[in-house]
């Protein structure tokens, strides 16, 4: 069953977000190595319950929080979507050495992700 393994989180102005999360909550927040700007989020250990996620520059008003959620295949996914009513407001794109990732929204115009995990994925 597809479950949610990561969120991300929009920002105007990363660094003040990198701040405020870390000094509010004690996130361990470090830049990735990829091929854009993002960081990621140690929400705890890997033993507690929860899930890490990521931070980057806003690019859309409407972005804010987004949890991400694992699917086998990201096409197939994609039209399950459309055909119970739901959009793809970015369509399947790669994330280099994490997989491919699509941007969706729900019936009530909830913004959401889907992931298909491939590691070889450039």
């Amino acid at each position: 069953m597809p479950r949610v393994i990561h969120f991300d989180i929009s920002a105007d102005e990363p660094e003040r977000a990198i701040r405020f999360y870390h000094d509010v909550f004690g996130w361990r927040i470090e830049k990735w190595t990829g091929p854009f700007d993002y960081w990621l989020i140690k929400t705890g250990e890997p033993n507690e319950p929860g899930i890490d996620g990521g931070l980057a520059k806003r690019e859309r008003a409407e972005d804010s929080i987004t949890n991400i959620i694992d699917v086998g295949s990201v096409a197939d996914a994609s039209a399950r979507i459309v055909a119970n009513g739901g959009k793809i407001v970015q369509p399947k794109r790669t994330v280099p050495g994490a997989g491919y990732l699509a941007t969706c929204l729900d019936t009530e115009g909830n913004l959401f992700g889907i992931m298909q995990r491939d590691e070889s994925a450039r």
